[in-house]
């Protein structure tokens, strides 16, 4: 089985759309992070999540996972611990950060501490561009990852 060479630490992955207004929120906020160039940090972008991304997740010690919410959050963003779980969706190829973190446990006995980052949007039409209120929540959410995680 092939493993990395030389470990980064930390994976940022960024979910979402860019083409579908606030659905970018996950990219961008990865994108914000890879042009800090922060030493052992990976970053990946996925439209969605998959089963194959167990093993990626493995191959690190601490993940991040950012996307964009449609509930109400109440400072715009939320970080909160990803927990294991074993809900997962084999008729689609989307599954959800905690069920990534179940399969990477189950099949590489791997369970790094892991984190959601998710970001309140408003809009979800067929544009290129975030609403005012997504930029504001974005910017909120990397001065807390800032702050916090590094």
């Amino acid at each position: 089985m092939y493993e990395l060479k030389t470990k980064p630490a930390t994976l940022v992955i960024g979910i979402g759309n860019k083409g579908r207004n606030d659905d970018g929120l996950g990219w961008n906020f990865a994108a914000f992070i890879e042009q800090m160039r922060l030493p052992k940090v990976s970053i990946e972008y996925r439209y969605q999540l998959q089963i194959e991304d167990a093993y990626l997740i493995s191959q690190y010690e601490r993940i991040f996972f950012a996307d964009a919410s449609h509930k109400k959050i109440e400072a715009g963003f939320e970080i909160s611990q990803c927990n294991l779980s074993d809900q997962f969706y084999f008729s689609t190829h989307s599954q959800s950060p905690e069920s990534i973190l179940y399969m990477a446990n189950a099949l590489y006995q791997k369970c790094p501490p892991a984190f959601t980052i998710a970001i309140e949007g408003i809009n979800w039409d067929f544009e290129y561009t975030l609403t005012e209120t997504a930029k504001h929540n974005l910017n909120k959410a990397i001065q807390e990852f800032e702050r916090v995680y590094y």
